[in-house]
């Protein structure tokens, strides 16, 4: 299906996606702004304060109330980062008009709400409320803090950092422990007065309504946003390997290994670059799953994701202490089969099916729809997708091993147990 966009006014974006086979409409409206040290913390915890209520509906009580009465509607707040930006806000799903069961219109009551919660607070002397403020902080930093429960994730939280150590793409989503603690009331009042009048917004409609009836929907619930002059999503910057890869070891207790690689891959055939990934690690039948895992048994599991807006492919594995060196030199192994085109026309042909059966079912769910666009919106890697799936098929090995010689290693990060000698 095909998105319409459309500038309502200058910073602020309506992305249309028409969509009548599903029960549900959705309403997204998003703040971005480039990811920094200094505002990644407040931009977490803001969109989950104003969660807690408005000037109408002062606790989450009412408003619950309120979403009951436009049929259960869902609203719920999310903190994404796009590239080196960082983008926070809100989903809501109510009912199509037609299910409701006495015909009565769903989209503008639910587009006023959405506009309730943003624009309108519930305030206390010119700041958020200092009781929801400090209950958002202690859930925030219990998410910070839960990253370390999952250490793969820790694992490739930390590559990342250290890769891109003074990048933007370095700072993480939620920001830090410290950043959460230094924040009060009117600090984060503060904030979200000026991120209204400088962040750039993407609104999103994906369901069965007309797009001008959401146009005047969203116009109407978004009045009273101030203007000014908005910053505009910034576009990731690409930074070459160093001369040698860079080796880092961190010990905590645990009894299996995280190795995880960085590589820079500045490949412009980016096309390419998608499939080549997946044929060195990014599904269950790339070389690093069915070599380094299954074949070999070095991995408790391998696998590899193209940061695309970025130019940076990672490789995460679980592994025995002892089998350090022997992962580290079998996952380069099988780089160097893809860099030199050594795969079977099958691998290739498994890595496009999977590709595209993956970009055609973002059409299955709304929200996936939106979080396609906004990545779009955020990156500026705007593409069509009938135009994207007939370049993927024209893809030839040729072309995926060209893309793979981009990649140099940049970092190798090792979480390891404690006394353990590699």
């Amino acid at each position: 299906m095909r998105t319409v966009r459309k500038e309502l006014s200058p910073g602020v974006f309506f992305n249309y996606i028409p969509a009548k086979k599903f029960k549900n409409g959705l309403l997204s409206v998003q703040l971005l702004m480039p990811i920094s040290a200094e505002t990644v913390a407040p931009g977490a915890l803001l969109p989950a304060v104003l969660r807690r209520g408005t000037e109408r509906c002062r606790d989450m009580r009412a408003l619950s109330c309120a979403l009951d009465l436009l049929y259960g509607a869902g609203l719920s707040y999310t903190v994404r980062k796009k590239g080196e930006n960082q983008c926070f806000g809100f989903l809501m799903s109510f009912i199509d008009d037609q299910y409701a069961l006495g015909g009565e219109k769903l989209l503008e009551p639910s587009a006023d709400l959405l506009g309730e919660v943003l624009l309108r607070p519930a305030t206390e002397n010119g700041a958020f409320l200092p009781a929801y403020v400090d209950g958002e902080k202690d859930n925030l930093t219990d998410a910070i803090r839960s990253i370390l429960d999952d250490k793969r994730d820790y694992a490739d939280k930390r590559l990342i950092e250290e890769m891109c150590r003074g990048e933007r793409y370095g700072i993480p989503r939620l920001g830090t422990e410290e950043a959460v603690a230094a924040l009060d009331s009117a600090a984060l009042y503060d904030f979200y007065q000026r991120i209204l009048m400088t962040a750039h917004m993407e609104l999103f409609y994906c369901g069965s309504a007309e797009q001008e009836r959401v146009e005047d929907a969203l116009r109407h619930g978004l009045r009273g946003l101030p203007h000014g002059e908005r910053v505009e999503p910034t576009r990731s910057i690409r930074v070459a390997a160093p001369a040698q890869p860079r080796y880092l070891d961190e010990t905590m207790d645990v009894t299996q290994g995280k190795l995880s690689l960085g590589f820079r891959a500045p490949a412009e055939d980016e096309h390419a670059m998608l499939l080549a990934n997946l044929v060195f690690g990014g599904y269950s039948n790339s070389k690093l799953f069915l070599n380094v895992r299954e074949k070999l048994s070095l991995c408790y599991y391998a696998s590899s994701a193209y940061h695309r807006s970025k130019g940076i492919v990672t490789v995460s594995s679980g592994i025995e202490f002892a089998d350090y060196q022997r992962a580290h030199d079998e996952i380069l192994s099988q780089l160097k089969a893809v860099q030199a085109g050594d795969f079977e026309p099958r691998e290739l042909d498994g890595a496009k099916s999977v590709l595209i059966n993956a970009i055609r079912s973002r059409e299955d769910s709304g929200m996936r729809m939106e979080e396609n666009t906004l990545g779009q919106a955020a990156t500026g890697l705007w593409e069509d997708e009938e135009t994207l799936i007939a370049d993927l098929q024209a893809v030839t090995p040729e072309r995926v091993a060209a893309a793979a010689q981009s990649m140099a290693l940049d970092t190798v990060y090792f979480l390891k147990g404690e006394g353990d000698a590699k």
